[in-house]
């Protein structure tokens, strides 16, 4: 905390809004107990990088407010991590998120890009205060706010802006957090001892390995590893996207002597599977020889959707498999969805001229499937009359029924893309995969 307070090099904030926030603060000790020691893991670093690029050391105080340090927090509007990124400013600082991990949450990368973000913002407004509004705000908002002002002959300054009213509480808060650590005492406030000394450090990894064995080799609580790693989505590191792990400064020994002495058994229970065509949870399922439930748990699949042919599916790996996950799938991969569709069999009958592909048009399906269906080429022609089978849409298909479009329903019962291969299409008759519809 000494070495904290010896770096503050932001100007104070004189507002009313200080004293309501260091109230709050200082009326919640169980809070700031929590919060501070929840901190006493990542301090340590930020203060470090803080320090090596010459900014001010509040600002490692920034998370207390954006998080209340805690690296798995998301907001209502999808921001992630103690420095709470959005999707699209994670990608723009090249926070990773795909299937497997979620940089955003990465204690190293979050806090490089975060430093990276408030130097560049700091840069583009050269004051502190403008710089936290914009980081909250953005800074567009903060720029077209300073030019109204501007335009209208009134100050620029953070409390002259005409701001949202979290964006106006949010230098409040920090300044309330700094003054509370300048002096705890005169707050009735006991901040826990944080030694001034790396909490962890990095070890390499060379091949996939499962998190709950590497917490095993280190001695430690996987609630543990996960705290100092909270970016991994799944419970294996892949080591071609995620080469370096943070552990605890002791245990790292203890992993990397463990690791060494291990002599069978393979790292990794699990591996990647990209997902070749469109289809059912049950279908990828019992291709990858597990329960659907299972299978849902693991990748995190919404219910009533399909998996998009593409998708990167971590499954159970077998002994046989000896190749580790490759570098673009674990850095690229990524699970798609389409929603499930009630389908129901309809036959229609073929106008003069008609043909698979002018069938497959005018009801927006591959013509592929209209032949298969139908048992004939992909190039046939119809019969003026001729019933013809497809699988519409449930709307779709109530639609095609009605006697001024000139078809006939069948009978046949309804299908979901959950319990039926119908659904997302008819089997094919040329056996393996179903065939698909084709969904707008």
């Amino acid at each position: 905390w000494d070495r904290i307070r010896r770096g503050f090099a932001m100007p104070d904030l004189q507002h009313e809004l200080v004293q309501d926030r260091e109230q709050w603060y200082a009326s919640r000790p169980d809070y700031m107990q929590r919060m501070t020691e929840r901190s006493s893991k990542y301090l340590f670093h930020i203060v470090e990088e803080l320090e090596r690029r010459g900014m001010p050391t509040e600002l490692a105080l920034l998370p207390y407010i954006e998080s209340a340090f805690n690296p798995q927090a998301v907001s209502s509007a999808k921001a992630a991590g103690m420095w709470q990124f959005m999707p699209a400013t994670g990608n723009y600082f090249d926070l990773k998120q795909n299937a497997f991990r979620d940089d955003r949450r990465d204690v190293l990368a979050s806090t490089r890009a975060a430093l990276d973000y408030l130097q560049k913002l700091h840069g583009m407004f050269g004051d502190w205060h403008l710089a936290l509004a914009a980081y909250n705000w953005g800074e567009g908002s903060v720029g077209r706010a300073i030019a109204r002002n501007q335009k209208q002959g009134l100050g620029t300054s953070y409390t002259d802006l005409n701001m949202p009213a979290e964006t106006r509480m949010y230098v409040p808060k920090l300044q309330a957090v700094k003054n509370i650590v300048a002096n705890p005492e005169a707050f009735r406030t006991e901040l826990p001892l944080i030694e001034n000394h790396p909490y962890f450090q990095t070890v390499d990894v060379t091949h996939d390995i499962d998190v709950a064995l590497v917490a095993q080799l280190a001695g430690i609580r996987e609630e543990d590893f996960r705290a100092l790693n909270p970016s991994f989505h799944r419970p294996v590191i892949l080591a071609a996207g995620t080469p370096r792990i943070l552990l605890p400064w002791d245990n790292a020994k203890v992993f990397q002597r463990n690791l060494e002495a291990r002599r069978e058994g393979q790292y990794a229970s699990w591996t990647v599977w990209t997902v070749p065509s469109h289809m059912t949870v049950a279908e990828a399922a019992q291709r990858a020889g597990m329960s659907e439930n299972d299978l849902r748990s693991l990748n995190h699949i919404p219910p009533r959707m399909l998996i998009k042919a593409g998708s990167a599916l971590m499954v159970p790996r077998s002994a046989a498999i000896r190749q580790d996950v490759s570098s673009h799938l674990a850095d690229n991969g990524q699970l798609a969805f389409a929603p499930e569709v009630v389908t129901r069999k309809t036959t229609v009958r073929a106008g003069k001229g008609e043909t698979v592909a002018s069938i497959a048009r005018r009801y927006k399906l591959a013509a592929s499937n209209v032949a298969d269906w139908n048992d004939v080429r992909a190039n046939a022609a119809f019969k003026l009359g001729q019933q013809i089978v497809v699988y519409l849409p449930v709307q779709a298909a109530r639609a095609s029924a009605s006697p001024r479009a000139g078809t006939v329903r069948a009978t046949a019962a309804n299908n979901t893309s959950s319990n039926s291969k119908r659904a997302a299409a008819a089997p094919s008759r040329k056996g393996g995969a179903p065939s698909k519809v084709k969904r707008r």
